[in-house]
């Protein structure tokens, strides 16, 4: 970072940041999931050409702050329009965020080709080994910003989407990176080299084509119908006083306005405390759902006894009500980190003194169905959501990306969802303010999806499902088990036979 301010930037620096820039267009909206492959490719071409481990550190920071920079940089948009940071100080701060988030692949870089030693097939997997522990501490330092991790580029129709079930977002990023090294680094002009790496990837796709044949979980219990709502209530209304007496009656409206058993409204929905609601206002609420025996389910801040408050959602109508706290709570926008209180001088962000959930909470039981919850954020921590499993027949994320503005965020976000199906073997319902409100099945297609920066309410019947996906049962451990083993075996590769 240093050298980059410095203006030191090696001859590779800049044909990196294109290539990080250009994987972007791999994940959603876009959808062009073989870019991802060339980006990651074109970095593993330029690092095997680096002369030194600080010719790789700036080639890796030059595609990690090509992808972020282009890929969310979105995050300005909270700051400025609806934190009111000053836009330079914006500009300014998102410009250091990317440059930490690109740290992880610029030591990824250094490490390679500290350590590159042997032949292609070596090459490539030490490559991979090292790009799958960037992108795990990437999401876990810091309480982990996971988000663009090249993995959740792979949905349907990419063949990758087939490992997910099976070794989850970071291992189908290995498994990415190992493809693309080979395919980058072969020798593609002596043809007699040629034959094993293309096995190998060949070898890859095709075990793929058999794992996507596989269905690792199966239905259960009858079909329920699902009402999912989306308010569209602008963010910077959302909040101002003289508008609150009009969010409660657009909430009103768009249950009364819904016919199935199961309704379901985005986080954060009731922009208050439960306490200082209106009287009478969630049995209202709940009425319009309970007098045909079903449930609804909406977010809204809660606050206990302690006085703390957290970013909840309730169960009203039949039955007793439910909770379920946020767990992974978004750093600066709902808790501040040691030391950074000046940063709440500079913006202005409601409700941002929350307290996290706990570690363990029971899915919600709705109509014979349990409804694993997540909120917003915490559904780009896959491993994370393990817990709920195999109890859960269905995840229920419910969300509020109106921060964002009409930015890259949405869809992003909804490719994650698709993600976190897959891994999980089960529907991913979503419910959001401005979009995209879902129906996700197991398999990670998208059933149907609201238009975004529009209310509405999405009806659909879903199949709870159980049973495990390998995934399920194991987490992230056995590909970072196997990865951290690859880094060990080059460390002592280059104790043995140090090379240049």
């Amino acid at each position: 970072m240093v050298a980059l301010l410095r203006g030191r930037l090696t001859p590779a620096f800049l044909p990196a940041l294109l290539a990080g820039g250009v994987s972007v267009l791999g994940f959603a909206p876009f959808g062009w999931f073989v870019l991802v492959f060339l980006g990651v490719g074109a970095l593993a071409f330029l690092l095997e050409r680096a002369p030194d481990a600080r010719a790789g550190f700036m080639c890796g920071l030059g595609w990690g702050l090509g992808a972020f920079l282009a890929g969310v940089s979105w995050l300005y948009v909270a700051l400025n329009r609806f934190g009111g940071m000053p836009m330079p100080l914006a500009a300014f701060a998102i410009l250091l965020f990317c440059l930490y988030l690109a740290l992880y692949p610029a030591l990824a870089g250094a490490l390679y080709v500290r350590l590159r030693s042997g032949g292609l097939v070596w090459r490539g997997a030490l490559f991979a080994a090292l790009w799958i522990l960037a992108e795990w501490l990437r999401g876990v330092v810091f309480t982990g910003f996971p988000w663009l991790a090249t993995g959740y580029s792979q949905t349907p129709p990419s063949p990758l989407a087939a490992y997910l079930p099976v070794i989850g977002v970071y291992g189908v990023g290995g498994v990415l990176a190992f493809v693309s090294a080979l395919a980058a680094l072969a020798p593609w002009r002596q043809m007699r080299g040629l034959p094993r790496p293309l096995a190998i990837i060949a070898g890859v796709f095709v075990l793929a084509v058999g794992l996507g044949r596989v269905e690792w979980t199966e239905p259960e219990g009858e079909p329920l119908s699902v009402a999912l709502i989306q308010t569209n209530v602008e963010q910077d209304l959302k909040w101002a006083p003289g508008h609150f007496a009009e969010v409660l009656q657009t909430n009103l409206r768009l249950v009364s306005n819904s016919r199935a058993d199961f309704v379901v409204l985005p986080e954060t929905t009731l922009p208050t405390l439960v306490e200082r609601l209106p009287e009478g206002y969630l049995d209202l609420l709940g009425g319009m759902v309970s007098e045909r025996g079903g449930t609804l389910v909406l977010g809204v801040f809660s606050r206990d006894d302690a006085g703390q408050i957290f970013n909840a959602a309730i169960s009203v109508g039949d039955g007793p009500q439910q909770h379920y706290a946020k767990r992974h709570l978004v750093p600066f926008g709902e808790y501040s980190p040691p030391f950074f209180g000046w940063f709440y001088r500079l913006a202005d962000i409601p409700m941002s003194d929350q307290t996290r959930g706990a570690r363990e909470q029971p899915p919600m039981s709705v109509l014979g169905q349990r409804v694993a919850l997540n909120i917003c954020y915490e559904d780009l921590f896959g491993a994370e959501l393990l817990s709920s499993l195999p109890q859960a027949s269905l995840m229920l994320n419910i969300s509020n990306l109106a921060w964002y503005g009409d930015s890259l965020a949405q869809p992003q976000h909804l490719q994650i969802a698709r993600v976190r199906a897959l891994e999980t073997g089960r529907p991913m319902l979503r419910s959001t303010n401005t979009g995209m409100t879902a129906v996700i099945q197991p398999d990670g297609h998208v059933d149907a999806v609201l238009p975004a920066f529009e209310a509405g309410v999405l009806e659909a019947e879903v199949r709870g499902f159980k049973g495990m996906t390998p995934y399920a049962h194991w987490g992230n451990w056995p590909v970072l088990l196997i990865a951290a083993g690859l880094l060990l075996i080059a460390v002592l590769r280059r104790r043995r036979a140090p090379v240049a």
